[in-house]
């Protein structure tokens, strides 16, 4: 199968989007599919590009203003030749907005059917952003996906998102986990004694440091007595956090192996976005043993289970994840049966199995296709 993927991200950038069509291209890739990603330019792209796992399409872009981490794609003919050259029999939509819309009308004058993954909750990012704007993000995000053949959502709160704003053909595709690469074997106490020298107990944070992740919301936690609050990522964000969390240690952009060593050496992991479709950093937490404390919206409510991996707190509460770490910190035992917990609950959640569920997508949206041409 021939499979054009046309995604608003990829390595070396650093997020979901990135990463899972990353995974994506490599799973059809493995099952002997031929795929290639459309991507936007990035800075390092080339270097990176050469580790791919199939040929990658760039299409000029810019820096997002006062977000240069995020690049927003040009017009640009590349995407249609690409889709073309490629004699595609499907297109994959990575979180579409500004180059899948093109992707899109490029498959649509091709007759070729269209598969777009809902990733990015757009309508949130307008709150955070602009104070306003939800109405106009739905009427982008209707217009793209009301004409794919099938909307892929990653979890049960963005499917019904979807279709409670008018988006048809829904089904639910979740994400997988690199358990090989993270597992609570990693645990290095070297690095914990460096993070937390008299013995804290240690607090995490991974993702990007940006106003929509609500990183502020660990403030309280930098307050606990025998407590250390350790934030990795960057953003633009960063320099008003380490204002906000005194104590803090900041790591900045930490990938592959490394990133699995510092999530091992945690105690606790805590995300404070409440936007999140999925929250692919909570998987990887858990897959290293780590209870884990998240708001009780969006992504997170399919990946803990309260009281059992973890704890679901209040959106945008401060008390409440403060609240959440102490109860955490008074109960050692309590912290090892969460993080047993999580962990037993993403094994089998590889991204094979993931894959091979996104191929049984294809099938079917294929199948109707040739059903409808007969």
């Amino acid at each position: 199968m021939r499979v054009v993927i046309v995604t608003e991200s990829f390595p070396p950038d650093i997020n979901g989007v990135a990463h899972c069509a990353q995974q994506t291209a490599r799973h059809l890739a493995a099952r002997g599919h031929d795929p290639l990603v459309i991507a936007p330019a990035a800075a390092g792209a080339d270097s990176c590009d050469a580790a791919a796992p199939c040929h990658v399409v760039r299409v000029p872009s810019l820096p997002l203003p006062g977000y240069p981490q995020v690049r927003v794609a040009l017009p640009s003919r590349r995407v249609a030749a690409a889709i073309t050259a490629h004699r595609a029999d499907i297109v994959h939509l990575a979180s579409p907005f500004v180059l899948g819309v093109r992707g899109m009308a490029a498959a649509a004058r091709l007759g070729l059917p269209a598969v777009a993954v809902y990733q990015t909750d757009l309508a949130g990012y307008a709150r955070t952003y602009v104070g306003a704007g939800e109405g106009t993000a739905w009427r982008r995000i209707r217009a793209v996906h009301r004409a794919a053949d099938r909307t892929l959502a990653p979890s049960t709160a963005a499917l019904r998102d979807l279709e409670e704003h008018g988006v048809e053909r829904v089904r639910l595709w979740p994400r997988g986990v690199e358990t090989t690469r993270f597992r609570p074997e990693l645990r290095d106490e070297e690095l914990r004694r460096t993070l937390a020298p008299a013995g804290e107990l240690i607090v995490g944070y991974v993702g990007r440091l940006a106003p929509e992740k609500h990183i502020e919301l660990l403030s309280g936690v930098c307050g606990l007595p025998g407590v250390r609050v350790v934030v990795v990522g960057d953003g633009p964000s960063e320099t008003s956090l380490r204002a906000a969390l005194p104590g803090a240690v900041f790591l900045g952009r930490r990938t592959g192996d490394d990133l699995a060593r510092i999530f091992a050496s945690l105690d606790v992991f805590a995300h404070t976005g409440p936007y999140e479709t999925f929250c692919q950093t909570v998987q990887e937490a858990m897959a290293s043993g780590l209870p884990v404390i998240a708001p009780a919206a969006g992504g997170p409510l399919d990946l803990v289970a309260h009281g059992r991996t973890g704890l679901l707190v209040q959106p945008h509460s401060a008390d409440a994840v403060r609240a959440a770490v102490a109860a955490l910190a008074a109960d050692p035992a309590m912290r090892r049966a969460y993080g047993q917990a999580g962990l037993a609950a993403v094994e089998g959640r590889t991204w094979a199995a993931v894959g091979d569920m996104l191929l049984d997508h294809y099938a079917e949206v294929l199948g109707a296709r040739t059903a409808v041409a007969a």
